[in-house]
């Protein structure tokens, strides 16, 4: 199957030479000017399997497609904008981008970008096993690793590609701490460009979805799983 890439910018000469180099890599881009129009092909059955997103968009921008993305998949967004601060690129990355460039940029380097994340997303799709097992268990929290299903108590958890490859890591050595550089390593790959925050805004996600789950911080350092009754 193709892979399918959603293009979101305003500026249609930035947009054709994109998706120009994107199309001689043998991508399929559906592009659009507006974070509403990228919302209406992000709810359609067939989705990208990747987002090259603007930040300064009309309407909607695009830390607002971002957020609104982040609440539903964990597919690879590239984030694209004229704002070089590093405020910026923190917010982008934290609000869920996966990978920040500022223009103007190489359209050289934005196809070997698309081409990593997309080689990790195909990767995380077919899922990860760990040593042949199909369930981890940890106190009241059970992950099935076939199915990609996380549950606590016996009550099924919705959660994202990353937060169930965060659960993973941490369940599979119970009581170890890692740090951030480790957990960025583990769940977003080696190829990670961003800022180590991205692991404190997953594990605030974490703990809001399971607040009875001890996820320790080991101050200046990183996380870990705390057994029960440890």
């Amino acid at each position: 199957m193709d892979t399918y890439i959603g293009l979101v910018e305003d500026d249609d000469n930035i947009r054709e030479i994109v998706k120009t180099y994107l199309e001689k890599e043998g991508y399929r881009v559906e592009d659009v000017d507006s974070a509403e129009q990228a919302w209406e092909l992000f709810n359609k059955s067939a989705k990208p399997d990747l987002w090259v997103l603007d930040i300064m968009l009309p309407g909607m921008d695009g830390y607002e497609f971002c957020k609104k993305v982040r609440t539903h998949s964990e597919v690879p967004i590239i984030i694209i904008s004229a704002k070089d601060e590093e405020v910026d690129k923190i917010l982008g990355l934290e609000l869920g981008g996966d990978d920040y460039l500022t223009k103007p940029f190489s359209p050289r380097e934005l196809v070997a970008r698309v081409k990593r994340h997309v080689k990790r997303w195909k990767q995380m799709q077919k899922g990860r096993g760990a040593d042949g097992e199909e369930t981890i268990l940890s106190g009241n929290l059970e992950l099935n690793l076939t199915e990609r299903l996380a549950f606590y108590a016996g009550e099924e958890v919705e959660t994202t590609q990353k937060e169930f490859e965060m659960l993973r890591v941490l369940a599979e050595h119970e009581n170890k701490a890692f740090s951030r550089e480790t957990l960025l390593e583990s769940v977003w790959g080696m190829d990670y460009f961003g800022s180590d925050r991205a692991v404190d805004d997953l594990m605030k996600r974490l703990r809001k979805k399971f607040p009875d789950l001890d996820l320790e911080t080991v101050w200046g350092y990183g996380y870990r799983l705390r057994s029960p009754g440890s």
